[in-house]
């Protein structure tokens, strides 16, 4: 039986928000907290990556902070594959309207997929780690995008998930709440 790990990338900056965005609050609720109910639901055990978060088991980045997305994803990834976890399913802590079938659209994809119009979604094998490794060590590009191509993963078209990078994309999500 195939182990999923869940990781919520947390450890951004939030400059462009001004704010912790992942505390920021919609309909009452902070964004990270709608974050890990939605993929709590589809995934073995969670993490919080690059932050703590009160009921998360937090990560750090790896090999260090300030590396980005793929700081959080290699430091997912070796968490994954020390705890004996096949997948890694990563999420941004800004998208608070994660589909529920998210694990399945992004695995039926193949063993490495992730969301072309979002890509730090992401459906990662944990053996990944050394590659991920090897291209931090390398000094060349820091994309996500990179990392995929290495391990050929997937590019999946879906319907467009809603992050939240400034208060005014706050904002239009919660008027579209109303």
């Amino acid at each position: 039986m195939t182990r999923i790990l869940g990781a919520i990338l947390g450890g951004g900056r939030s400059s462009r928000f001004g704010s912790d965005k992942a505390l920021a609050m919609l309909d009452g609720v902070a964004l990270i907290d709608r974050v890990a109910a939605a993929l709590g639901q589809q995934v073995d055990a969670l993490i919080v990556v690059g932050r703590s978060h009160p009921g998360l088991t937090a990560v750090a980045d790896r090999p260090a902070p300030d590396l980005g997305p793929l700081g959080g994803i290699a430091g997912a990834l070796h968490h994954a594959a020390a705890g004996g976890f096949d997948q890694l399913l990563t999420v941004p802590c800004d998208a608070p309207f994660l589909p529920y079938d998210l694990r399945r659209r992004l695995a039926a994809a193949g063993p490495a997929a992730f969301l072309g119009d979002l890509p730090v979604i992401g459906w990662w094998p944990a053996a990944a780690a050394p590659v991920l490794d090897h291209l931090l060590d390398g000094g060349g590009s820091r994309s996500v995008r990179a990392f995929a191509d290495r391990i050929g993963a997937v590019a999946v078209a879906d319907a467009l998930i809603a992050n939240v990078n400034t208060p005014d994309d706050l904002a239009r999500l919660a008027a579209q709440r109303d």
